[in-house]
């Protein structure tokens, strides 16, 4: 063995995400010694995590199963009777969870990971709440207020109190009391493998010009994220329009995971034309996310409204699906128009539903108008470029979603399901219908928001045994020893789209797994068993 080490850990995580700091603390709370190295400096901390809402897809058996996690949005541990008395929560059970990935995801997931992930969807959730993370209702996100009620809707029903922020405070504030050693502005620089090169051993970090060489008793992982700030490998892998694309968090994630794995002719596994990217603020910053908005500038008011394009033209079903199921799949759809750009629209109905946190015109720009002729002249300075084009699609939605409504009149519209509300009726059906939430845009004052593609994380990763999150060789098609990888670098889990709030789960998950097995391996390795 050629490596001279500097220093010795039991277990070694790369990136400061959801993922690497789940596994970190999951390695020291089993009696592991941890280092975590991160690329960003400590002021830029917490990878994709820090731009997320911090909500969490997993199974659950109603509001009874989530009391006890639950606090009030400021922070007091449990719900007040008069509350909980006018909350409806449907149970999501694991069945529902697995439905969702396999009819989200075109039933491509790998039906291992699948499984495990929403096995161990609900334990995840309950390790941060037995650590002192405090959940609380998305009323915000995630419930509708329809007679009194808050109806919650698509599953996931939880966030981490603060969202991605405080999830990241929290993570790291959690590593250093169980004793992680935290390496900020460190960047893993290469592998470090046995004669062989069979065998992770351990990994070179660079720091501040300065190389060492660390040692991993049990094992290195990898939790560096995608390659979505890239812009090589984004056209490399997505196509070269994807460099119109604004990338919505971490700037550092640049297939650093990749580069390190391939040393150990690591497989590579999943969707590496695939992404989620979403309806993103076209003022946003074009390389990297904003640490004062974060997740703010996402643009997911579609359902309520119309989204057209530069001509004037639709190009969406915005009522395809609950917001859950289409939000990270519509920004691909925004890229593929002229000039890479669109616009959300609205009457003034439709934008009383929106978020505030979204919406609101100190966090976006809001063009308003009595009329739809104003709207559309307003337009034209920002880059429409068929102005009676615009009025007659949104004139020919109209006319459809009346006629629906003239026709079905039983039908109410409801923000909490899928309504069924559309523009196909037997009168009058559009060659791009809206299937849901379909009124006609006829209030004023009429909105607008301009919208670009925001690319939050890759698809493409590595392929891992799905019980130890292990590495898995191409060449032998087994795991490779000593090496793990997790969050978004994990392949084969979502393909195309993917369900909302399943991203950091997924990192809790087998962030916890690989800490876990990389802990035990140490031991092993120190007992000579």
């Amino acid at each position: 063995m050629a490596a001279n080490f500097e220093e010795s850990f039991d277990v070694i995580v790369v990136g400061g995400g959801n993922a690497g700091f789940s596994a970190a603390t999951t390695a020291a709370q089993a009696g592991a010694q941890v280092i975590l190295v991160e690329t960003a400096p400590e002021s830029e901390r917490g990878g994709n995590t820090y731009f997320t809402a911090g909500a969490y897809r997993y199974a659950f058996d109603g509001l009874d199963d989530l009391l006890p996690i639950l606090y009030t949005a400021e922070g007091t541990k449990g719900l007040p009777q008069d509350l909980i008395d006018k909350i409806d929560i449907t149970p999501y059970r694991k069945d529902d969870f697995h439905a969702d990935i396999k009819r989200v995801c075109q039933n491509r997931s790998d039906p291992e990971l699948a499984r495990v992930l929403v096995d161990g969807s609900r334990g995840a959730v309950q390790w941060i709440a037995d650590n002192g993370g405090k959940w609380h209702l998305s009323f915000h996100r995630q419930a509708y207020e329809v007679d009194g009620r808050y109806k919650f809707w698509g599953g996931m029903v939880t966030a981490f109190l603060g969202g991605g922020k405080a999830l990241v405070e929290w993570h790291v504030r959690l590593a250093v009391q169980a004793g992680v050693k935290i390496a900020w502005d460190t960047t893993a620089s290469s592998l470090v493998l046995n004669d062989d090169k069979t065998r992770v051993l351990g990994v070179q970090v660079t720091h501040n010009g300065t190389t060492r060489t660390l040692r991993a008793r049990g094992g290195v992982i990898l939790a560096c994220g995608g390659f979505q700030a890239s812009s090589d490998l984004r056209a490399q892998h997505l196509g070269r329009e994807w460099a119109h694309a604004h990338v919505r968090g971490c700037k550092y994630n640049t297939g650093d995971g990749l580069r390190l794995a391939a040393q150990v002719d690591a497989q590579p596994t999943g969707d590496y034309p695939g992404c989620h990217s979403v309806c993103w603020d076209a003022n946003s910053p074009i390389h990297g996310g904003d640490h004062l908005l974060t997740n703010q500038y996402t643009k997911s008011g579609y359902p309520f409204g119309l989204m057209l394009n530069i001509d004037g033209c639709r190009f969406v079903d915005e009522g395809l699906d609950l917001r859950n199921y289409t939000y990270a799949i519509f920004g691909k759809e925004v890229l593929k128009q002229p000039g890479s750009r669109a616009f959300q629209i609205w009457d003034d109905q439709g934008f009383k539903w929106l978020r505030k946190e979204e919406y609101a015109p100190d966090v976006t720009t809001i063009l308003e108008a009595d009329t739809l002729q104003e709207l559309a002249v307003k337009l034209g300075d920002r880059g429409l470029r068929h102005q009676q084009q615009f009025l007659d699609t949104i004139e020919e939605y109209n006319r459809a979603a009346r006629a629906f409504r003239q026709e079905n009149p039983h039908i109410e519209w409801d923000p909490s399901k899928k309504d069924g509300l559309s523009t196909q009726s037997s009168q009058t059906k559009l060659s791009l219908a809206k299937s849901n939430w379909a009124l006609p845009l006829e209030t004023g004052p009429f909105r607008a928001v301009e919208i670009v593609c925001g690319i939050t994380f890759t698809f493409g990763g590595l392929k891992v045994d799905p019980h130890t999150a292990s590495v898995v060789s191409r060449s032998s098609g087994k795991p490779v020893p000593g090496l793990y990888s997790v969050g978004e670098l994990l392949g084969g889990l979502f393909y195309s789209n993917y369900p909302g709030g399943s991203g950091l789960t997924a990192g809790t998950v087998f962030g916890r797994i690989a800490g876990a097995h990389a802990a035990a391996a140490a031991q092993q390795n120190v007992s000579g068993t």
